[in-house]
C-alpha cells in the first residue's frame, strides 16, 4: 500500500490545498491524517489561509480516501462537520511484516510508547517538526512534520510510505529526506 501521511493542518485552507494537490500528483492508495485538522489550537498564531470551513469541504468531498486520528485540538464538533472519522487515538495499519502505529503523538510517543513488537513503526504527528530515528529493537519512529504551522526552520511538507521506503517531501513535491524502513 502507498500512504501519503501529513498531519497538523490547523484549518489552513491555503496549506490544505497545497496537500490536496500534492496528493493529486502522489496518486497513494490513501491519505492518513494524523489529527489537528480544523483548529489552530492556543499555543499556535492562526496560520496563513485560516478557513476551518474550506478545510471541512475540501476534505469531506475526499472522504473515501481519507484515515485520520484524533489531535489533541480536534473535539466532537470538529466530528460533526467532518464525513470521515476523526476521533480515534490511534489506528493500526498492517503491512506484510511489520504494524505501524499511527497516532497524533500527545499521548503515544518515544516518551510514553504503545506496545510494540520489534520491527514495528512508531507513527505520529503534533511536534510539527519531521523525524526519522531508530529505537527499541528495531523499531522507527517516523514524523511528517506539519502541514501548515511547521516548527524548527523544518518545510510545510509530508511523508510518503511505501513498502521499504519513507519519503518526505515539501509540499511542492521536492524531496526532503529518504529513509530505508
Amino acid at each position: 500500500m502507498k500512504l501519503m501521511i501529513a498531519s497538523d493542518i490547523h484549518g489552513s485552507a491555503l496549506y490544505c490545498g497545497q496537500l490536496l494537490e500534492a496528493m493529486d500528483r502522489e496518486q497513494p492508495d490513501r491519505l492518513l491524517l494524523l489529527g489537528d485538522i480544523l483548529y489552530h489550537g492556543p499555543r499556535n498564531d492562526l496560520p496563513e489561509g485560516y478557513d476551518p470551513k474550506t478545510v471541512i469541504a475540501m476534505l469531506n468531498a475526499r472522504k473515501q480516501d481519507l484515515v485520520c486520528v484524533r489531535g489533541n485540538c480536534d473535539t466532537e464538533v470538529d466530528q460533526m462537520v467532518l464525513g470521515f472519522p476523526i476521533m480515534a487515538d490511534y489506528c493500526l495499519l498492517m503491512t506484510e511484516n511489520r504494524m505501524i502505529f499511527a497516532t497524533h503523538g500527545h499521548h503515544y510517543n518515544l516518551g510514553q510508547l504503545p506496545a510494540l513488537h520489534p520491527g514495528d513503526i512508531l507513527l505520529h504527528g503534533h511536534t510539527h517538526v519531521p523525524a526519522w530515528q531508530a529505537f527499541g529493537q528495531d523499531n522507527r519512529y517516523f514524523n511528517p512534520g506539519s502541514v501548515s504551522i511547521p516548527k524548527e526552520s523544518s518545510a510545510r511538507g509530508y511523508m510518503m510510505l511505501e513498502a521499504d521506503r519513507a519519503v518526505w517531501k515539501d509540499l511542492t513535491g521536492d524531496l526532503l529526506h529518504t529513509e530505508t524502513v
